[in-house]
């Protein structure tokens, strides 16, 4: 039940549907700049083709140094006001970053830009938290991650139709249009949540206090960092796929159709997770599907290795390791919060911070190591899978795929 005292409130479909289009304004910033990139790097004059995967990179880690920002704000100020004063400056930086004509001028634009997206999905989280907990947490993160998976399956298309008519400006255009209005929906439809009892002033000795509570609390620490490992791993491959299929398929005109399908699957998945969770549970669910990423990207690594990696392999394999991970990090998710509702703005927060900043730099990481060998990609991701199952075997002391 909402704590607000409002009595306006959307009904759930509405609410969902507010939540993952909020939710959805992080994913545009990143993925409507991917046929783009090329043609940034043509007019921007910037000579290492590498150098191009930053703005994708920095966008991310802007996410995550703005998480704890945002999140601390929340639980003082509230929810509502932080996310929506968030995305307008990210409206505002999207419009600066319109008109740039230096390279360095806009990878700075994009980390603030980042910084103030990240309002975006660390207050909706505190918000869903307020309202849910358990199974329904991870139904209702399921349901908004379907719908937001709308975006990344028809960002690319969006870049490229634009760059068809327009230049490349005109994305962050449209980038700050969908923000405005979608701004306007939630200042008009959404309720506060935060109960003013829950309410705490920012203060040192509270963030030492919750910080200490969220990095020791095994659920909290060790999903997230394994939450942030998968993230890296689905990062690099975001950031890499303009030069995968300029450079090793030679056919760049095919990449945001893939990308569609494989982003399609993540969706079909969380459709799947938001009808199973309540009657399998959040951790039946999601180590089952963390073991079956490992199988699935030591086999495309090994079918990489040996050279007989075609469009179509690369396709299947990549949208079942996309699906795998979208079980996962949902369910993952919501473990991690469910012992921290107390302070879920700033909890959420932190998590993010280690989530985003953490992920970005494992992309980083994986990007600076492409040297054009298509097996790299699902190498790292097996290690990123392993490193997360690991920590998630510590968590739960070995007693794996059980919800008790």
């Amino acid at each position: 039940m909402p704590v607000s005292a409002e009595t306006r409130k959307p009904h759930f479909a509405e609410f969902v549907a507010l939540i993952a289009s909020l939710m959805a304004l992080g994913a545009l910033g990143i993925d409507s700049m991917l046929p783009a990139l090329p043609v940034i790097g043509a007019d921007l004059h910037v000579r290492v083709e590498n150098h191009l995967q930053w703005i994708v990179s920095i966008y991310f880690l802007g996410m995550g140094l703005g998480q704890l920002c945002f999140g601390v704000l929340s639980d003082w100020l509230g929810r509502k006001r932080v996310l929506i004063a968030g995305v307008m400056v990210y409206v505002i930086f999207g419009l600066i970053a319109a008109t740039s004509q230096n390279f360095v001028f806009l990878l700075t634009l994009r980390l603030f830009q980042g910084f103030a997206v990240a309002t975006t999905g660390v207050v909706t989280r505190s918000i869903i938290r307020d309202l849910y907990s358990g199974p329904q947490m991870a139904k209702v993160l399921s349901i908004s991650f379907v719908v937001f998976l709308l975006v990344p399956i028809l960002a690319p298309s969006l870049g490229q139709l634009v760059l068809l008519v327009w230049p490349w400006r005109a994305i962050f255009l449209i980038m700050t249009g969908l923000g405005a209005a979608t701004a306007l929906w939630a200042w008009i439809r959404l309720p506060e949540t935060l109960n003013p009892d829950n309410r705490h002033r920012p203060d040192l000795a509270h963030l030492k206090r919750v910080g200490f509570f969220v990095i020791t609390e095994p659920g909290s620490i060790f999903y997230s960092v394994a939450i942030m490992s998968l993230i890296g791993g689905l990062l690099a491959y975001v950031s890499l796929m303009p030069q995968i299929f300029a450079e090793v398929f030679h056919k760049p005109h095919l990449m945001a159709g893939i990308f569609a399908a494989c982003a399609g699957t993540m969706g079909a998945a969380s459709a799947l997770n938001a009808s199973l969770v309540e009657r399998l549970g959040t951790k039946r669910i999601s180590h089952t599907a963390l073991t079956g990423y490992l199988v699935v990207t030591a086999i495309h690594m090994a079918w990489a290795w040996s050279g007989r990696e075609t469009i179509l392999s690369f396709t299947l394999l990549q949208a079942l390791t996309m699906g795998l991970m979208s079980l996962s990090t949902s369910n993952f998710s919501a473990v991690a919060m469910e012992k921290v509702g107390h302070v879920a703005g700033t909890a959420a927060s932190m998590q993010g911070v280690i989530t985003t900043v953490g992920g970005a730099f494992v992309s980083g990481f994986i990007g600076a190591g492409w040297t054009g060998h298509i097996y790299w990609l699902p190498l790292s991701a097996l290690i990123c899978g392993a490193l997360a199952f690991s920590l998630i075997a510590i968590a739960e002391r070995g007693r794996l795929y059980r919800n008790t």
